[in-house]
């Protein structure tokens, strides 16, 4: 009893807080060393804080000390980790009144989806989300650079018309709440909007403005985009050896970007040795402090628990040793036949991951590596074609066509291996259109959809999904002699259901050596691998419908 009634004391005594004002201060501190880039401090103070403030149940203080563990990891380019504790912040924020602090939690998702993870929808929600709280408390320097964002998200994606109010906002407010950290961008998507509408002079004079701006401040970022935009502009105006130029100042802006960032990462390794350990070491501070009678009870309820639960093991290793006697040789088949239906299932999946996993490399490669060299190519040929002021020659003119062949190959094989219309608009936009690619004279495939098409998944599920729905379109291709072919999805209590159904001349689904022939085997593998199913009802010259049901995430935007 003594024992017990000092270890209470003691977990009681560590568990009291301190003041508010301490905690403040802690949390205060926390955010003071994120801005001056001390990140190891400034991760030690804010889990103290955040500690503190579970204790004393401060939704306020919960939702900055994790805004402020976020922004830690921001800083050091740990966009996961950031993204978490960011949803953490907003969990709490949204239990309080405090708009300024849900207008930065938003504010601080949206810049994670737009500049770090290319999720420009999700990026504009949580944009629109900061936007409404800003707006409540009037919050003229916040709105200016919330709406620059929205604009530069809408133009990102091409959409112009729904970013040219935004623009017009910023232009007109720029005098009165844009600063030396906007104007460099506030330029760039002035010189894009103009591009877009063909007026070249003032693109020029407003992409030119941007570089001039970006050299002589800080924002080398924004001046690196500066130069992306501006080259893209000269590319279609057909200045190449300029846009060039721009292009390569680009890169090396970007190289230099990219080698601060690693210094800095380098700067602070030691904390990427702790960061998993933070992340559960925060989790556990949520869990709820007990008193000293609550321990006490609790303590004496587990004894009588594990006395209860020795007898039983005792008395349950008695039976089992009995039947093991019994049922040795029965227990060695099914374990046997369970270990190598394991291992060719781990085999499979192991085959099938690693084969996405090098499509995903071989196509990155093919997109970023081959075709740019190829781009790089056609532009030198070009560039001294302007310089030597030549009459281009059949083989010159020859080998550009060779060099755009080339590229536009490599770039179709690299959607092929990896569509850009499933990474950038998700896996409704491109099931619908591998419907269109597939249909041809001979057959044709109808595409229906009662769920927008905007919806997202995670990545892996979405190329899951895509890859099993091609495959099976390939087997109607080849072996159904089918005319007509429709593909069907649902939704369905977080699950979703894919039907394809064709009148083609079916198949005997009994017959296994069909089944491995068709791919089926390695389609189940795949859906086992996400907890999905697959059911197939063919008879011969009746045609096929195949049922595809599968668990996923529910997006939360």
């Amino acid at each position: 009893m003594l024992l017990l009634s000092i270890f209470s004391n003691n977990v009681f005594s560590h568990s009291k807080a301190p003041p508010k004002k301490v905690i403040v201060k802690l949390t205060q501190d926390a955010t003071k060393l994120m801005h001056e880039e001390n990140y190891e401090k400034s991760l030690v103070k804010a889990r103290l804080a955040l500690k503190y403030a579970i204790l004393i149940k401060d939704d306020v203080l919960i939702a900055s000390c994790y805004n402020t563990i976020a922004a830690n990891f921001d800083g050091i380019s740990e966009s996961e980790k950031a993204l978490f504790y960011y949803k953490k912040a907003l969990l709490y924020a949204q239990r309080t009144n405090s708009d300024n602090l849900k207008n930065w939690i938003n504010n601080n998702l949206g810049n994670i989806y737009f500049f770090d993870k290319k999720e420009y929808e999700k990026g504009i929600y949580y944009y629109r989300k900061s936007l409404e709280f800003s707006t409540k408390t009037k919050d003229s320097a916040q709105i200016y650079f919330t709406k620059l964002n929205i604009a530069w998200a809408y133009f990102d994606i091409g959409n112009f018309d729904k970013g040219l109010p935004y623009l017009n906002y910023i232009n007109a407010h720029n005098s009165k709440s844009g600063d030396e950290s906007t104007i460099v961008a506030l330029n760039m998507l002035n010189g894009m909007y103009y591009s877009h509408i063909g007026e070249a002079k003032k693109a020029t004079a407003f992409f030119e403005e941007a570089i001039k701006q970006g050299i002589s401040g800080e924002e080398k970022s924004d001046l690196s985009f500066s130069h992306e935009e501006y080259a893209k502009f000269l590319m279609k105006k057909g200045d190449y050896k300029k846009a060039y130029e721009n292009l390569l100042l680009f890169n090396q802006i970007t190289k230099e970007l990219n080698d601060e960032e690693k210094l800095k990462k380098a700067n602070i390794a030691g904390i990427n040795l702790e960061l998993d350990e933070y992340k559960r070491e925060i989790d556990n501070i949520e869990t709820k402090y007990k008193s000293e009678q609550q321990l006490l009870l609790e303590k004496q309820s587990k004894n009588k628990q594990i006395s209860i639960i020795i007898i039983s093991i005792l008395l349950l290793v008695i039976i089992l040793f009995y039947f093991f006697f019994q049922n040795t040789r029965l227990k060695q088949k099914n374990d046997l036949k369970d270990v190598e239906s394991k291992i060719q299932l781990k085999i499979l999946n192991a085959s099938i991951s690693g084969q996405e996993m090098e499509r995903k490399k071989i196509a990155a490669f093919l997109h970023d590596n081959i075709s740019a060299l190829l781009s790089s190519a056609g532009l030198h040929l070009s560039v001294f074609c302007a310089k030597s002021q030549i009459v281009e020659c059949d083989e010159i003119k020859k080998t550009k066509t060779i060099l755009s062949d080339a590229h536009d190959k490599i770039r179709d094989l690299s959607h092929q291996l990896l569509p850009s219309l499933l990474v950038r608009f998700g896996l409704f936009y491109a099931l619908n259109d591998l419907c269109e690619k597939n249909s041809n004279s001979n057959i044709h495939f109808q595409y229906a959809s009662s769920t927008e098409t905007k919806k997202r998944y995670s990545e892996e599920f979405e190329l899951k999904m895509y890859f099993i729905v091609t495959e099976l379109f390939n087997n109607i291709i080849k072996h159904s002699q089918a005319s007509q072919a429709k593909l069907t999805i649902e939704e369905e209590n977080n699950e979703l259901h894919i039907r394809i159904k064709d009148n083609g001349k079916g198949f005997d689904t009994t017959e296994s050596h069909i089944a491995e022939g068709f791919g089926l085997n390695r389609i189940r593998a795949r859906l086992n691998n996400i907890d999905g199913e697959i059911s197939i009802e063919s008879t011969l010259n009746s045609g096929t419908n195949i049922y595809i049901k599968a668990p996923f995430l529910q997006n939360e935007s």
